[in-house]
């Protein structure tokens, strides 16, 4: 539906990795558990996305 939220979410995603994967070079498992959380978040926010598209097929 909204490009933009979509992009939101990718970069959410990204983030998410990064902090992860920092967390896991340096050990921090607060750094693993945001970073995770972060790409739990992006991909609701992309199934949500999903989800308001689907019901503007089905509406137009």
């Amino acid at each position: 539906m909204s490009l933009q939220d979509r992009a939101k979410a990718t970069a959410k995603n990204i983030e998410g990795k990064i902090q992860e994967a920092v967390g896991d070079l340096t050990g921090d498992p607060k750094d693993q558990a945001e970073g995770k959380a972060k790409q739990a978040e992006a991909k609701a926010r992309q199934t949500l996305e999903d989800i308001k598209d689907k019901a503007k097929e089905i509406i137009d």
